[in-house]
C-alpha cells in the first residue's frame, strides 16, 4: 500500500510566493526613495571639516572652519576634505546596506 500526501504537500503556492515576492519589491523601492532623500554628515579632523551629502552621494554641502585653513599647507585641507567625504560615503553604503538587508532578511540579492 502506497502512502498519499496530501495535496500540495512539498510545493510551495506559487501565489502566495508572488506575492510575497510582490510585497519585497514595494517594500525595497519604497526603502530606497527613503534612503536616497535622507541627508548623511561625515566630518575628519574633529569636525574640522564636515561634508553633508544625500543617499544619492550627491555632495550638499561642505563646511571648513577658519582654523583647519594654512594657506602653507594646502595638502593637509585637501586630505580633509576627502577624508570627510569618504566618511560620509561609508555612512551612506553602510547605512543602506543595513536598511536594505533588513528587507531582504538577510539574502544577498546582487544590485541591492
Amino acid at each position: 500500500m502506497k502512502a498519499r500526501m496530501p495535496a500540495g504537500y512539498g510545493r510551495p503556492d506559487m501565489n502566495a510566493l508572488m506575492r510575497q515576492a510582490q510585497k519585497m519589491q514595494e517594500d525595497m523601492k519604497s526603502k530606497q526613495a527613503e534612503l536616497e532623500a535622507a541627508e548623511y554628515t561625515g566630518s575628519a579632523a574633529g569636525e574640522m571639516v564636515t561634508v553633508k551629502m544625500n543617499g544619492k552621494h550627491e555632495v550638499l554641502s561642505i563646511t571648513i572652519k577658519p582654523e583647519a585653513v594654512d594657506p602653507d599647507d594646502i595638502e593637509m585641507l585637501e586630505d580633509m576634505v576627502a577624508a570627510a567625504i569618504n566618511a560620509t560615503v561609508k555612512q551612506v553604503d553602510e547605512t543602506a546596506e543595513a536598511e536594505m538587508g533588513k528587507l531582504t532578511g538577510g539574502l544577498n540579492i546582487p544590485g541591492l
